[in-house]
């Protein structure tokens, strides 16, 4: 009779399934830097309210925020073949679009969720600094763009980091709605040797477990970071 629960299959599982954790660990970093790049970007159109751009990042926002991730997952997956097949009969060009590879598409939809989420965060942190230091920077002759490089972003990158610090905690544990585009992370792998040996439950134990470990070692590292910038700051959180 086999056991209900064995152990011992558990940790045979772990080497295979952590030789996939540089894929997931990989798409969350990628996916993060690209929408940390689309957040800034985001941020600064709706911080200037930058006329046109304004409205349309305000929608962008919006739909990312109101819809699943996993649904923009999908929509990227099947949309981009539709878009540059389109764009190949349009402009006669010769895009491959079956040559793209799946791990693309899960970077796309990632950078696209985590810049929408993202851009708030820095927004809010923007316009927790007062106004009145953009203004003391024009009297001084600086531009806007030294304004923002050398006294505001510096300011509300402080506030922001705990945030931005979860929002890529979070964005590791979305990598695991990946494996729906066939992209093989640890989850795929969990499910694969699960499918394989009728074992879910320990499979998803000791997935939750990788996972926990990963968000952990996140976590510290975060938390030194914060105490690195802050190092000048009294009361600073230990």
């Amino acid at each position: 009779m086999n056991k209900l629960f064995d152990p011992g299959f558990m940790i045979s599982t772990v080497p295979e399934i952590v030789s996939y954790l540089p894929v997931t660990l990989g798409l969350a970093v990628v996916s993060s830097l690209i929408g940390l790049m689309i957040a800034l970007g985001i941020a600064l159109i709706r911080y200037f309210h930058i006329r046109v751009l304004e409205p349309i990042s305000k929608i962008y926002v919006s739909f990312i925020r109101g819809t699943p991730t996993l649904v923009q997952l999908f929509l990227v997956y099947y949309g981009t073949p539709i878009l540059l097949r389109a764009m190949n009969e349009q402009f006669q060009w010769n895009l491959n679009v079956d040559g793209i590879p799946t791990l693309i598409f899960g970077v796309v939809a990632f950078s696209f969720n985590s810049g929408a989420y993202m851009s708030e965060t820095i927004r809010s942190a923007m316009l927790s600094v007062d106004s009145g230091q953009l203004e003391a920077c024009y009297s001084v002759n600086m531009t806007t763009r030294q304004a923002m490089v050398r006294i505001i972003i510096p300011q509300a990158f402080k506030v922001a980091l705990p945030p931005l610090g979860n929002s890529f905690i979070s964005m590791v544990k979305e990598t695991s709605l990946a494996f729906s585009i066939s992209i093989v992370d640890i989850m795929a792998e969990a499910k694969l040797i699960g499918a394989r040996s009728f074992r879910f439950f320990e499979i998803y134990v000791v997935v939750s477990l990788i996972y926990w470990a990963c968000c952990f070692v996140i976590e510290r590292i975060l938390w030194i970071i914060e105490r690195y910038v802050r190092r000048y700051e009294r009361d600073v959180a230990r």
